[in-house]
């Protein structure tokens, strides 16, 4: 059996396009954001759940519906099955593949696992992911796919494991292994470790919109924009920039 597994929505129509056979999963998480923990992956679902529900007035019944279902499909994939994880290069993407490499990683099952990365991009418009991908793209980038070895497999369930609980310092050591898999990793790595504050200092994205701010009158559709050229290896999407940009209006009004 062969699985597509898509970061997101916005992606099936095109991806259905190419004619390329296999089902669909699509992770409809955003995982580089709110409450991470659980012990077992029922408790870690019933978190994000919680999280969900108070963030995005989402009820629970529905993020198991459209969420939990989604991801239950990698855990009963039959032997012999094929795993193909269409994913960007950024933080957000990054924090989602990690987090399905640690599930398959724990499927015994005889299996082969491959990433299929936007591989269309260079250095100077990386963080884009698919978002101005073609059908033909996606084929072009289905044919360089990088398969997981063992190893590789076992650093993505750890970077999962150091993500998921907050260990900078085993993410940064992590983080300068150089496997072919996983490009752009000590950035991203740094770039989430960056994220939180230091002695008093701001993390980041805060001081990448609070400098933003600084333009006159500037409205957040133009604060969005100039973070996401800025800080596009986070793939942050208007719902992780608008709470900082309200923290940042809220703190200018006291």
């Amino acid at each position: 059996m062969t699985f597509h597994i898509l970061n997101g929505d916005a992606l099936i129509d095109r991806f259905s396009a190419t004619g390329l056979s296999g089902e669909m999963i699509v992770a409809r998480e955003c995982l580089i954001v709110g409450d991470l923990e659980g012990e077992t992956l029922s408790q870690f679902y019933l978190t994000r759940a919680r999280y969900i529900e108070a963030a995005y007035n989402e009820n629970k019944e529905n993020y198991f519906a459209r969420v939990v279902s989604e991801f239950e499909k990698l855990i009963a994939a039959p032997d012999h099955s094929e795993f193909n994880l269409w994913f960007g290069y950024d933080l957000f993407c990054r924090m989602n593949m990690f987090f399905i490499l640690s599930i398959l990683y724990d499927i015994k099952i005889d299996k082969k696992i491959f990433v299929v990365y936007p591989s269309y991009l260079d250095q100077t418009n990386a963080w884009e992911d698919y978002a101005e991908a073609t059908p033909a793209d996606l084929i072009n980038c289905f044919k360089n796919r990088i398969q997981f070895n063992e190893a590789d497999l076992k650093l993505g369930k750890d970077l999962w494991t150091a993500f998921k609980t907050k260990d900078f310092a085993g993410l940064e050591t992590l983080s300068k292994q150089k496997p072919r898999c996983f490009p752009y990793l000590q950035e991203v790595c740094r770039a989430h470790i960056d994220r939180f504050a230091k002695k008093g200092e701001k993390g980041r994205p805060e001081r990448a919109i609070e400098e933003i701010m600084e333009i006159p009158r500037i409205a957040f559709g133009d604060v969005f924009s100039q973070f996401s050229k800025r800080e596009g290896i986070y793939g942050f999407g208007d719902c992780q920039v608008k709470p900082l940009y309200d923290k940042m209006i809220n703190g200018l009004k006291k």
